[in-house]
């Protein structure tokens, strides 16, 4: 009797109802996390359509959760398992996107740091560099604005020439004035 009835409660909403159910909200909730980005970093225009799209899927997916859900429990956790997955999913779709800006700074044996800023410049990146002084030698130190698209390339560029140097990543979300280098963006 009791394996009868959780069978009856496993099966009665269609595989292909609890599998719409996940990836819609899963869609639903990557979007959400790519427009609480969009706004931070400054990108209103798509942000606000994302957030059509967003609440138009969930209007549709919880509503069929809701009224549904006393006769079948099912539909609670394909959407409770479609959320957290959405969650993930956004988090890597973000970073593979890569909004907005970073401050790259790099602190540099004084030898190496001009080799460094050939290089980034060669790269297509304005290089501000300030002279420093470590604990043991002299010292560099190279800022540069860059995108968060491609910056892994920059680091990797900045270790192949100096592996001690220290890189420090910070997000901005304002920049005004100076040699930026900004490429196309579809979004701004």
């Amino acid at each position: 009797m009791f394996w009868e009835n959780l069978w009856n409660i496993l099966t009665v909403t269609s595989i292909w109802e609890l599998l719409l159910i996940f990836f819609a909200k899963i869609i639903e909730v990557s979007l959400g996390t790519l427009r609480s980005i969009l706004i931070v970093k400054g990108y209103r225009t798509p942000a606000v359509l994302l957030a059509l799209v967003e609440i138009m899927i969930w209007v549709f997916v919880a509503s069929t959760v809701i009224t549904g859900l006393a006769a079948s429990p099912m539909k609670g956790i394909a959407y409770g398992l479609g959320f957290a997955s959405g969650v993930y999913f956004g988090s890597v779709l973000e970073q593979k996107l890569a909004f907005g800006k970073l401050l790259i700074q790099t602190i540099a044996s004084a030898a190496k740091s001009v080799q460094i800023a050939e290089r980034v410049r060669e790269l297509g990146c304005g290089v501000t560099t300030v002279k420093a002084q470590g604990k043991i030698e002299s010292k560099a130190i190279l800022m540069v604005y860059t995108n968060r698209r491609g910056s892994q390339d920059i680091i990797d560029e900045i270790m192949a020439i100096d592996s001690t140097a220290m890189v420090v990543l910070n997000d901005v979300s304002t920049i005004s004035g100076g040699y930026i280098h900004t490429g196309k963006s579809i979004l701004k």
